[in-house]
């Protein structure tokens, strides 16, 4: 496994953690979940990843929850949400990782973490966000 897909790995994490338990405190809550990793991740990444997807995540349920037809977040899986949220961060923050790079990365953690339906669930709804907001990168097909 590659340093970029165990550091999203942490971030998923952490992230479940704070939906989970209501914390506000991504910065303790990376720090709990690295003490419970074993593998090399980056750092800096992780911190920007999960700050800015806590710090930003009211505005990422919007987005998730325009496209999701039919599925209100409160009634998604935290695991599901999570990956979401983490997914559209990247779409919206990160524009040097190509759109079908996140979300694959997001359809794989789906596939480890997720329950059997997820990986399609998660799939769908980022490639909906990416066609709107990445409507240059993600052609239709």
């Amino acid at each position: 496994m590659g340093v970029r897909h165990a550091t999203r790995q942490v971030a998923l994490q952490a992230l479940y953690a704070l939906d989970a338990n209501g914390l506000n405190n991504p910065e303790e809550t990376v720090r709990a979940a690295l003490e419970e990793w074993e593998g090399e991740v980056d750092r800096k990444r992780l911190a920007e990843l999960t700050g800015g997807c806590w710090g930003q995540h009211a505005e990422l349920d919007l987005l998730i929850e325009k496209v999701s037809r039919n599925w209100k977040l409160s009634r998604m899986d935290r695991v599901d949400r999570s990956i979401l949220r983490l997914g559209v961060y990247e779409l919206v923050a990160d524009k040097n990782v190509p759109a079908p790079v996140i979300i694959s990365e997001a359809v794989e953690l789906a596939k480890e973490f997720g329950a059997p339906d997820s990986p399609s669930f998660i799939n769908g709804l980022l490639d909906r966000i990416a066609r709107e907001l990445r409507t240059e990168e993600v052609k239709e097909r």
